[in-house]
């Protein structure tokens, strides 16, 4: 990946590593977008920031997911570099689980399908670019898990998965697919 040069999208730039992505990317001279669900987050990152954009997305709504990838296309039509970093961590405790599993769900959604979706809307517009690369974050606990949030590593470990499936399908293509593995 091109350091410089790029318009990037980052899924959860408002804080941590993502905003931390964000700051060092757009400090290279890229343009980049930043995009999660905090508005306040989004503001504070880009008033720090000046010339970064945002966009609220929440990535657990597949129907958000279109209408977010159709704006990003129509408002950055040069949209090269995709990093899917938005996710949540939370605890479960197994033996006393809520019968609607409502954390674990919304762990699955923001972590692994949100990813898989907000890629499979933007790969068209990734695909017209010269050179393109997606970043997909997981995480070294999808390799060593804690045992205190199964649902967070687990998806982790699937999208450590999907991304090694898509490199390979994408290996004859223009569009890079590379992963992030923090500890």
């Amino acid at each position: 990946m091109n350091l410089t040069g790029n318009t990037i999208l980052i899924t959860g730039g408002g804080s941590g590593i993502g905003r931390g992505l964000a700051e060092a990317l757009h400090a290279l001279g890229n343009q980049v977008v930043i995009a999660g669900r905090r508005k306040l987050a989004l503001d504070e990152t880009t008033a720090a920031n000046p010339g970064m954009k945002s966009l609220t997305l929440d990535i657990e709504n597949p129907a958000a997911i279109r209408s977010f990838a159709a704006q990003v296309a129509a408002d950055f039509p040069a949209l090269n570099v995709l990093i899917n970093n938005a996710g949540i961590m939370r605890p479960e405790k197994l033996l006393a689980q809520q019968d609607d599993l409502a954390d674990a769900e919304a762990t699955v959604a923001t972590n692994l399908l949100g990813p898989i979706r907000l890629t499979a809307a933007l790969l068209p517009l990734l695909r017209k670019q010269p050179h393109s690369t997606i970043v997909n974050v997981s995480s070294g606990l999808a390799f060593l898990p804690l045992a205190l949030t199964p649902t967070y590593c687990a998806t982790k470990a699937a999208i450590h998965s999907y991304t090694q499936s898509l490199r390979y399908q994408l290996k004859t293509t223009t569009t890079e697919v590379l992963e992030l593995v923090p500890p």
